[in-house]
């Protein structure tokens, strides 16, 4: 059986995959890959938590409803994210950072 200690390993390998991706890339999908990437690492660590943090025998449910809310709001910004990367590529036929220096239109 997994131990609390894994779950977080885990989860922290994710994050520094995320954070490795937003530092190191070029292209503005794969930076907005990498950051729901890091907020889901930040999820599973919650929901480990939450888990394991036993207060007598039983568990807290409150952080799993705030992990519910995340995710609600990791889909908004999705929707939104997107459809400004969408905006921006028709605009500039470009994804990558360095080239979208200003942002006048």
């Amino acid at each position: 059986m997994p131990t609390l200690a894994n779950y977080l390993i885990a989860s922290g390998l994710l994050f520094a995959i995320g954070l490795g991706g937003v530092m190191l890339r070029r292209s503005i999908i794969i930076i907005f890959m990498s950051l729901e990437l890091m907020l889901s690492a930040a999820n599973l660590s919650l929901v480990a938590f939450s888990r394991y943090g036993l207060v007598s025998g039983h568990q807290n449910f409150d952080v799993q409803v705030l992990v519910f809310f995340i995710i609600t709001v990791a889909a908004a910004e999705v929707a939104v994210g997107l459809a400004i990367i969408v905006s921006l590529y028709r605009a500039r036929q470009t994804t990558h950072v360095e080239d979208l220096d200003t942002l006048k239109f």
